[in-house]
């Protein structure tokens, strides 16, 4: 197999199973490529460890940040998501460009994070970006520790000395469970995880949070939880639900992949989505927009992530002396579609019902 640096083009669009032209295009930010084009090429990118040469290569020579793209079970990071990993890499290398840095992305898939750290020792890098999705507080202390410049994305504690930049998930969570309340809904659930990655439990802690700032109760029955993968998730519900679950008006899902899997088990148990069950994601991946009906989800710029991190991460390399962590978080947008909204007909059938069903005098 050909090493890192005899790799070409060819190699990258043989791997990703496009033309050479759209490579070259992704890799230089142009072009009108769709974003499942776009995250193929950049997972082959990452597979193959490939460091594209830049425009200034006969130039002086650009100091490396090295993203370190980390799967260390995949049920969160892994091919549903690569859309978004993308964007990450989309906004980290744009801005790293116009600082003149190389951005190297490497990636590392069901390996000990021992492995990692081996990888960083003595390579040739200013500075370090990791992946903190599936990443513990025992990792990231193990990362931060090696003495590079580093920031991770897509985690955060708030407790460790290290540089985070992540998404907003209590203010996410808060406009979700708001637009539920405005839409009349008491009983709301929450399908959650118990694969452990920070942003699942930060979400989780924001459910409860906000359902008490809001004055909406909370039944524990209705805080599911399942698998993080599409099959486990749908197969996880299709479980709870031969076993009779009583289902809530309305569910959160903690995350787009998690809310499809559930929907389809919905719909095989003869649930209509939104009429009988309304459903809120977070990701907005592209399938959120194409699927029928279309999930309303939260929108993060994962592309700004991309960018604070470096921008971040620009500061601790050049600054003269050592500086406190920087802990990052972004807002979150609703994308509103049709699974959370019944229809008007459905909701007059319902509130006839429950006129009917009131005691007269």
């Amino acid at each position: 197999m050909k090493n890192r640096k005899n790799l070409t083009i060819r190699d990258i669009a043989e791997a990703a199973g496009v033309s050479p032209a759209t490579v070259s295009l992704v890799l230089n930010g142009k072009g009108e490529i769709s974003g499942v084009t776009r995250a193929r090429v950049l997972e082959a990118v990452a597979s193959l460890n490939y460091v594209p040469r830049t425009a200034r290569s006969n130039a002086e020579p650009t100091e490396t940040l090295r993203f370190l793209k980390i799967a260390k079970h995949g049920h969160t990071v892994n091919r549903d998501h690569s859309v978004f990993i993308s964007d990450y890499i989309d906004g980290m290398s744009a801005e790293a460009t116009r600082r003149n840095y190389t951005l190297e992305v490497v990636s590392f898939e069901g390996q000990p994070i021992s492995s990692v750290a081996e990888s960083l020792a003595g390579a040739p890098i200013s500075g370090v970006i990791a992946l903190g999705t599936e990443l513990t507080e025992a990792d990231i202390r193990l990362i931060q520790g090696l003495g590079y410049p580093t920031v991770f994305i897509d985690t955060f504690y708030d407790v460790v000395d290290a540089n985070f930049v992540d998404m907003n998930n209590e203010d996410a969570v808060h406009k979700v469970l708001s637009r539920f309340q405005r839409q009349g809904f008491r009983r709301i659930g929450f399908v959650g995880s118990h694969v452990e990655t920070t942003n699942f439990r930060l979400r989780r802690d924001a459910f409860f949070k906000n359902m008490s700032r809001l004055g909406l109760p909370v039944d524990e029955a209705d805080v599911l939880s399942v698998e993080s993968t599409y099959d486990g998730a749908y197969s996880d519900t299709r479980a709870l639900l031969s076993a009779g679950l009583d289902l809530a008006e309305c569910y959160f899902c903690t995350n787009d992949i998690i809310a499809y899997g559930f929907i389809r088990a919905l719909r095989e148990h003869g649930m209509a989505i939104p009429d009988d069950v309304s459903i809120i994601g977070f990701d907005n991946l592209p399938q959120s927009a194409t699927m029928e009906p279309g999930l309303t989800t939260i929108e993060v710029s994962k592309r700004k992530i991309g960018y604070l991190a470096v921008t971040v991460l620009d500061d601790l390399i050049t600054a003269a002396e050592p500086q406190p962590p920087v802990k990052i978080l972004v807002g979150a947008d609703l994308v509103l579609r049709a699974s959370h909204e019944k229809t008007p007909t459905r909701l007059a059938l319902e509130r006839k019902s429950k006129a009917l069903r009131q005691p007269t005098e």
